[in-house]
C-alpha cells in the first residue's frame, strides 16, 4: 500500500503499476474538499515511490466522479478573491502534478465523470471506458465555468470548437461519442476493462506518452484566422441561446480564446481568474440555490416514496389532453393506465394525444416502434366504471366544474376498492370541499398536473383537511414514479402556484386598464425580467375561458385582495370569445408555420376592443411595469409562506420555476428578494401600494426587512 485515505487508496502491483482507486463514504464518488486534500497526499506519496511504471485512476463505485460537492459552493463563493484563487490554485497544482508524474497514466471511466470528474481524467495521458461512460462539463448550467482546468485540457484535446460546445452546453456524452472525439481512447467490456489499462500502460512508448502531455500543455494550434472565424461563431451562437442574463457560457468562450496562445500554467490562471468573476454573479448563486433545492425536494419524494404503497395500475377520469397526456405519461413510465369518459369520442381525443405524443418522440428517435407499441397497449379506454377495480390509484381530470367533479367523484368511490387513493387534478378548486362528496376523505387529496404534462415536471400534491399522510406519500411516490417532482402543498383556492399566478394576472389587467401597450408589457417580463414569455402570450396559451373561470375562483376564496371591480381585459376577451390559442385568436393571433408551431402576431381586433374601453395607450418605464407586474405576485408567495400552504421557500422557489417557468437565473422569489434585499422590494412595493390590497406588505415581511432577515 503507498497511501490509504477516507477517500481513495494507492496500491503497487507486481507488474510496477500503480493504481489510484477514488471510493469515498456513501454510494457515490464526489471531488468535495475532502477527496482533494487525499488526492493531494496520495500525489505525493506517488511522487516519492520508485520504480512506478504507470498508473491505473479507478472507481470503486459504479461511476468514477460524479462532480464537485455542490453543497460546498455558496460557502467558497463568499470567500474574499484571495482565498478562492488559492483555493483554486491549490486544486490546479494536484492535477498539474498527477500530469506530471514521471510516468504514463490512465483513467478507467465506468458510469459519470462530470464536472472535477471530467477535468480530473483530462490530466492523465490516456482514457478507457466501458459503455456506460458519460462524460462532461456541466458547470455553466450552475452559472459558472470549470475551474480545475477544463478550459484549458479539453480545447488542446479536443480542438476549440468542440470544447467549447461541450462547455457552453453543459452536457453530458455517451461513451461512443467521446471515443469518436478522442476523449476516450478506447471503449471496452467492463469486465476487461482494467486489463486494458494494465495493457495500455504495458505498451506505451517514451514519446506517445510524453507527447499527449505537450499537446495539453501547449497553445493552441490554431492559426488567426482560423482563431478569428472559430470564436466569433461560437460567441454569436452562445449569445443567441444563452442571452444576456446567463454569463457564464460567453465567459467560457472569452477564456478558452484568452488563453489559446498560452501555455498550460498561463492558461490555468486566466481560467481561475474569469472563474471568480462568475462566482460574483447573481446567476451563478441563483443557480446553485436552485440545483440545492431540487435536491431537497427530490430527496422529500424519496422519503415518501419509502413508506408508500407503490402504484402500478391508475386510472384516469377524464380522457381530454389533459387525460390523455397524464395516461400517457403514466404508461410510459411503466404504468398501466386506463382513460375513462362517457363517450367515444372524448376517448379518442385522448388516445389521439397520446399516439402525438409517441410520435414526436419516434421522430425524433426518443423511442422506437416497439415502444410505442408498448405504451399504447397499456393505456386502455373505456366507458365503464367497471374497469376501475383493481387500481392503486384513480386521478380525477374531469371539466373544472365544482358540481361535476364532485358528481364524479361521489360514483368512482362507489366503484373502486377499499384502499383505492382518489386524487383530483384540479387546478382550483379547494379539495376540502370536493372531499365533502366523499364517504373516506382521508384517501383523498389533489395531484394537479400542469400542461403540457409530458413538458411540465411538477405535480402540486394538495393535501385537503383530512387527507392521511399514506395517501400524500402514495400521491408523492406515483408522481416522482412518472418523472414529475412533486412539491406537497396545503389547501386553499388555487393552492400554491394558480394562486400566486393569479396576482400576476390582476397586475396586467391593471397595467391595460391604465393604458399600457400588450406588446411592450410581454417585452419587458421576457427580455428584462426573464420570464420564457410575457403575462399576453401565457394567458393566450391559459386560454381565456381558463383564466376567466379561475379568476372568478380566486377573487370568491380571496374577495379582500382578488375582487376586480369592472370588467377586466381578460373579461373582455372572454365575452367576445377570443380565446387565445384554441381558436387562434386572443391577445394576439396564432397561426401555424410550415413546421405546425404556432406563431404569433399582433390582434387589431384585441387591442381596438382594449383601447374602446380603456383609452388610448400609454407608455410605461420598464421598471414600473416590472413592479407592477411582480409585486402583486410576490406578496402572494410569501403570503403563502406565512399561512404555511408552501413549507419552505426552497419548495416555493422550484414550484415558481417548474410549474410557472419563473427565470432559472433569479433562482425563484425568496432568492430574488435575499438578492435584491427586503428594503429594496418594499421601497417598490410602496411606491405603489396605491395600486390597491394586492400591493400591501405584509407585517412579517416587514419586519423582516427592518432586521435585516433573509430567506436563506
Amino acid at each position: 500500500m503507498i497511501y490509504q485515505g477516507e477517500t481513495l487508496s494507492v496500491t503497487l502491483m507486481d507488474n510496477g503499476i500503480a493504481e489510484l482507486c477514488f471510493n469515498a463514504p456513501g454510494s457515490v464518488n464526489k471531488l468535495d474538499g475532502a477527496a482533494l486534500l487525499t488526492l493531494e497526499a496520495a500525489i505525493t506519496a506517488l511522487e516519492k515511490t520508485e520504480s512506478i511504471k504507470g498508473l491505473l485512476v479507478t472507481s470503486a463505485k459504479d461511476a468514477f466522479i460524479v462532480g464537485a460537492d455542490i453543497t460546498e459552493f455558496l460557502d467558497k463563493f463568499a470567500l474574499p478573491d484571495s482565498e478562492l484563487a488559492s483555493w483554486l490554485g491549490r486544486a490546479n497544482s494536484i492535477f498539474n502534478r498527477m500530469e506530471d508524474l514521471p510516468f504514463p497514466t490512465v483513467s478507467l471511466v465506468r458510469g459519470y465523470a462530470l464536472g472535477g470528474g471530467c477535468e480530473c481524467i483530462l490530466a492523465t495521458d490516456f482514457r478507457l471506458g466501458d459503455a456506460s461512460a458519460r462524460i462532461g462539463l456541466p458547470e455553466t448550467k450552475l452559472g459558472i465555468m470549470p475551474g480545475f482546468g477544463g478550459t484549458v485540457r479539453l480545447p488542446r484535446l479536443l480542438g476549440a470548437d468542440t470544447a467549447m460546445e461541450w462547455i457552453t452546453t453543459g452536457r453530458d456524452h455517451k461513451a461512443d461519442e467521446c471515443l469518436k472525439l478522442g476523449i476516450l481512447d478506447g471503449v471496452v467490456d467492463t469486465t476487461k476493462l482494467r486489463d486494458a489499462g494494465i495493457k495500455l500502460l504495458q505498451d506505451t512508448g517514451l514519446h506517445h506518452w510524453q507527447g499527449r502531455r505537450r499537446q495539453k500543455t501547449s497553445p493552441l494550434t490554431l492559426s488567426k484566422t482560423e482563431a478569428a472565424m472559430s470564436f466569433a461563431t461560437a460567441k454569436g451562437m452562445v449569445a443567441a441561446k444563452a442571452g444576456p442574463h446567463y454569463p457564464a457560457p460567453i465567459m467560457a468562450v472569452n477564456t478558452i480564446e484568452a488563453a489559446a496562445g498560452m501555455s498550460r500554467d498561463a492558461a490555468l490562471l486566466v481560467e481561475q481568474e474569469n472563474f471568480i468573476t462568475l462566482t460574483r454573479t447573481t446567476a451563478a448563486r441563483a443557480l446553485v440555490g436552485l440545483f440545492l433545492n431540487d435536491k431537497l425536494v427530490k430527496s422529500k419524494a424519496k422519503k415518501a416514496a419509502k413508506s408508500a404503497t407503490a402504484t402500478e395500475r391508475m386510472a384516469v377520469l377524464g380522457a381530454g389532453i389533459m387525460g390523455g397526456g397524464i395516461a400517457c405519461q403514466a404508461a410510459v413510465k411503466g404504468i398501466s393506465a386506463v382513460m375513462k369518459d362517457i363517450n367515444n369520442e372524448a376517448l379518442q381525443l385522448g388516445m389521439d394525444e397520446a399516439g402525438k405524443r409517441l410520435n414526436q418522440q419516434l421522430e425524433r428517435n426518443k423511442i422506437d416502434g416497439k415502444q410505442l407499441a408498448r405504451v399504447l397497449s397499456d393505456i386502455r379506454p373505456t366507458l365503464s366504471y367497471d374497469e376501475l377495480s383493481g387500481m392503486d390509484l384513480v386521478v380525477e381530470a374531469v371539466v373544472e366544474n365544482p358540481g361535476i367533479k364532485a358528481k364524479v367523484l361521489a360514483e368512482t368511490e362507489q366503484k373502486v376498492d377499499e384502499n383505492t387513493v382518489i386524487a383530483s387534478n384540479t387546478s382550483t378548486i379547494p379539495i376540502s370541499e370536493l372531499a365533502k362528496s366523499l364517504t373516506h376523505p382521508e384517501r383523498f387529496c389533489g395531484m394537479h398536473f400542469f400542461n403540457p404534462v409530458h413538458l411540465m415536471p411538477l405535480v402540486e400534491v394538495i393535501r385537503g383537511e383530512h387527507t392521511s399522510d399514506d395517501t400524500i406519500n402514495q400521491v408523492v411516490a406515483c408522481a416522482a414514479a412518472m418523472g414529475k417532482t412533486p412539491i406537497v402543498v396545503n389547501d386553499c383556492p388555487g393552492f400554491f402556484v394558480n394562486r400566486v399566478l393569479f396576482p400576476y394576472f390582476f397586475g396586467f389587467n391593471r397595467l391595460l386598464a391604465d393604458g399600457a401597450d400588450i406588446a411592450e408589457i410581454d417585452k419587458i417580463m421576457e427580455r428584462r425580467f426573464g420570464w420564457p414569455m410575457g403575462p399576453a402570450q401565457l394567458l393566450d396559451v391559459v386560454g381565456m375561458d381558463t383564466a376567466h373561470h379561475a379568476a372568478d375562483v380566486m377573487a370568491q376564496g380571496f374577495p379582500d385582495r382578488m375582487q376586480q371591480s369592472g370588467s377586466t381585459a381578460i373579461d373582455l376577451l372572454f365575452k367576445q370569445k377570443l380565446l387565445g390559442q384554441k381558436n387562434g385568436h386572443g391577445f394576439y393571433c396564432w397561426q401555424q408555420d410550415k413546421k405546425g408551431r404556432l406563431q404569433k402576431t399582433d390582434n387589431p381586433q384585441a387591442q381596438a376592443l382594449l383601447q374602446q374601453s380603456f383609452g388610448q395607450t400609454n407608455s410605461f418605464e420598464a421598471d414600473d411595469i416590472i413592479a407592477r407586474m411582480m409585486v402583486p405576485m410576490v406578496n402572494e408567495v410569501v403570503r403563502c409562506l406565512e399561512e404555511n400552504i408552501i413549507a419552505s421557500p426552497a419548495e416555493a422557489d422550484m414550484a415558481l420555476i417548474y410549474g410557472l417557468g419563473f427565470p432559472p437565473f433569479r433562482g425563484g422569489v425568496f432568492r430574488w428578494l435575499d438578492t435584491i434585499g427586503l428594503n429594496e422590494y418594499l421601497a417598490m412595493a410602496d411606491h405603489h401600494a396605491g395600486l390597491g390590497p394586492l400591493y400591501q406588505i405584509s407585517d412579517r415581511l416587514r419586519h423582516m426587512a427592518q432586521h435585516n432577515q433573509t430567506f436563506y
